[in-house]
């Protein structure tokens, strides 16, 4: 990517969510940033999952997601979702979950918000697909300042693509 359009889209303010799914036995999360409400009537928001990403098969067959929005204090949760150790099908097994009321998606105990919703649609859209879902359950645990792609060290900018945040610049 252009270092100008790198550092372009780097300004795009983001939050920081983890998206769980269910596929068989398999209880998965995956760090994201890219996710916006579009609709109020219904209520409706998307999510980009990398075509490359467990998850995006897993949502794809399963058509249904947790959405966990992660608090200020909650940064643990977007290191290791992040990381390398997240990796692998069964990532949820160091953290605390239950499974939503009405479709058995992982929500994190941690999170400050958690939603359960239903995929209505996807398109693909270059290297992710972008799901839209509709909101079917939520908990909230706290009103804590969610956290935001400012409060990291770097921005994911697709792919494998990471650029480190100049705190001293912007």
């Amino acid at each position: 990517m252009d270092n100008d359009l790198a550092q372009a889209f780097a300004s795009l303010t983001t939050g920081i969510y983890v998206l769980t799914v269910v596929d068989g036995g398999h209880h998965h999360g995956m760090s994201s940033s890219w996710v916006a409400q579009v609709s109020g009537a219904p209520p409706l928001f998307t999510a980009a999952v990398d075509n490359n990403h467990f998850s995006r098969a897993a949502l794809a067959r399963s058509g249904v997601l947790g959405f966990n929005v992660v608090g200020a204090r909650g940064k643990a949760l977007e290191d290791y979702f992040y990381s390398a150790r997240a990796r692998r099908p069964d990532n949820l097994t160091d953290f605390e979950y239950e499974l939503s009321p009405a479709l058995g998606v992982p929500w994190l105990k941690q999170a400050m918000v958690s939603i359960e919703a239903r995929v209505v649609n996807s398109v693909v859209a270059g290297d992710h697909t972008i799901f839209i879902a509709q909101p079917l359950g939520v908990r909230v645990r706290s009103n804590e300042r969610p956290l935001t792609s400012l409060d990291l060290d770097y921005v994911y900018l697709g792919g494998r693509e990471v650029l480190p945040r100049d705190r001293s610049g912007w």
